[in-house]
């Protein structure tokens, strides 16, 4: 199963972190783009966080057992109980003592 890319949603981080960066660099004595920039970063965080919320709802099942199922089918090997570890690296058998 593909996962979906909200590309609203990442356009909106995008442009928070973008006012962000510009805020940081704002010159001492301007005032005004300093307030007008922290306005607009309020705006566009409450907008991602609505996003955010939005996105988190469309990919949430329905019902627990949706959820279950489309756990399995995601992964089978998880759907139960998780499968033994197999060693990567091969151990060395006993050394016989020579006398």
């Amino acid at each position: 199963m593909a996962k979906t890319i909200d590309l609203e949603l990442t356009r909106a981080e995008v442009e928070v972190l973008e006012l962000e960066a510009r805020l940081r660099v704002v010159p001492m004595n301007d005032n005004q783009l300093s307030d007008a920039l922290k306005t607009a970063l309020l705006a566009k965080k409450e907008r991602l966080a609505k996003l955010r919320t939005l996105h988190a709802a469309s990919s949430r099942p329905k019902n627990g057992e949706d959820a279950a199922a489309q756990a399995a089918q995601a992964n089978p090997a998880y759907a139960g109980r998780r499968a033994p570890l197999k060693r990567s690296v091969p151990q060395r058998s006993k050394a016989k003592s020579s006398k």
